[in-house]
């Protein structure tokens, strides 16, 4: 009752427009290469314009941050905001009661009808109450090509998978390495992700990601998903063990690589380099074979401040307010490379892969669940072992791992 009428308390203090006091909150997220920095200190500059002071937290890498973010929650020493992905990422925290309750400024601001698709707010919730606010709308599903790597060779940019495969030779007939990868184990399980899309379609991924069927799972159309992963074996070179993903994507940036499969986080780095979307680079939503998005992206949890500190909470609930505000959104996810979470905002400064996915966006049968989304933290760290021991190992077929993943399929929660 006492952490009810705090928040209520907060929540008064948040309606009446300006804060009791500036308040330092502590955020931590794990936004450090330069496209991320830029993003995130839209949010950092908004929240400080508002009277408070952001004290930025960065911890590199998401693998590195989410088990630190978590034991100091969990353990009693909160900070005072954090990102984490949206999905199942707190699902055992807002269980536990540890996250403050989003609920009555996500109805005073309406959030379930600004934000969209409506899954990204479904994911904040538990029973009925909203513990995060989503942020953005991020996707795997893309591949980037550096368009001079091929014109200065004379030959035509890939508009696909089987044409950029088809070039790969040439590629390194040039000495142009053709595929930028890096080796962490979610970079592997997301490309392989990617490939599940672009080559078994639609209906396969919706199959395992939401029905979690071990006979799709174990289907000739997932059979040719590890088949092309095990091609793309020899399409990287030999530094791409532990490379971290922007460093990837600087090999494309740079002209040393042809391509790079992630997410469309990696076009911040594209926009810092100076580069324009349709001129020195192009970007394939489905591999250029199947235009959709598996929306998953970034969300911000406030945990439970020592002794449901009012000031504090106060101004976390003013923090989420922000992060969902146009001005900000626009700003944020123009840095960012990301979609914005609102529909009825000004994108006209959005370059041609944004507006790609926005386009994309439009059609409910084009959006598909993240693996975030689908699995438990448990589960996606098994197919992500799986997933670059298939990559790493060239002796292990296709038929082995694919066995293999029939049971994370089927035992999966």
């Amino acid at each position: 009752m006492h952490r009810i009428k705090a928040a209520l308390a907060a929540t008064t203090i948040l309606a009446g427009a300006t804060a009791a006091a500036a308040t330092d909150l502590e955020v931590t997220h794990w936004w450090t290469s330069g496209g991320e920095a830029a993003a995130v200190a839209v949010f950092a500059d908004a929240f400080n314009a508002a009277g408070h002071n952001w004290v930025d937290g960065a911890i590199a890498g998401g693998g590195n941050a989410r088990p630190i973010i978590i034991s100091r929650i969990s353990g009693g020493d909160p900070m005072g905001a954090t990102q984490l992905n949206t999905g199942r990422d707190a699902e055992d925290l807002v269980k536990a009661g540890l996250m403050t309750d989003l609920t009555e400024l996500a109805e005073k601001e309406d959030w379930a009808n600004i934000i969209r698709p409506a899954k990204l707010l479904d994911a904040c919730k538990y029973e009925g109450r909203i513990y995060c606010v989503p942020v953005n709308i991020h996707s795997f599903q893309w591949m980037w090509v550096n368009r001079g790597v091929y014109e200065d060779n004379g030959m035509a940019v890939p508009t696909n998978w089987d044409e950029f495969a088809g070039s790969a030779d040439k590629l390194r007939e040039a000495g142009i390495i053709p595929l930028a990868v890096g080796g962490e184990p979610w970079q592997i399980n997301g490309m392989a992700g990617v490939f599940t899309v672009a080559l078994g379609g639609t209906e396969l991924y919706r199959a395992i990601q939401v029905d979690k069927s071990p006979e799709a799972a174990a289907s000739p159309e997932m059979t040719r998903v590890f088949e092309a992963v095990a091609a793309a074996r020899n399409m990287v070179d030999d530094g791409f063990v532990g490379r971290a993903w922007n460093d990837a994507a600087n090999m494309v940036i740079t002209g040393k690589a042809g391509a790079q499969i992630m997410g469309d986080w990696a076009q911040g780095e594209f926009s810092v380099a100076g580069l324009t979307a349709g001129k020195e680079y192009d970007c394939l939503p489905g591999l250029g074979v199947f235009p959709v998005l598996d929306t998953g992206g970034d969300a911000f949890y406030f945990p439970k401040p020592a002794d449901d500190n009012a000031e504090i909470v106060a101004a976390q609930l003013e923090m989420a307010s922000l992060l969902v505000s146009k001005q900000v959104q626009v700003d944020f996810n123009l840095k960012k490379g990301s979609l914005p979470i609102r529909g009825d905002i000004d994108l006209a400064a959005a370059n041609d892969c944004m507006k790609k996915g926005l386009a994309i966006l439009e059609n409910p049968e084009n959006i598909l669940p993240s693996g975030e989304q689908s699995w438990s933290s448990d589960t996606q760290g098994q197919f992500e072992d799986l997933w670059v021991e298939f990559f790493n190992d060239p002796d292990m077929s296709a038929e082995e791992a694919q066995a293999r993943y029939v049971e994370i399929v089927e035992n999966a929660d």
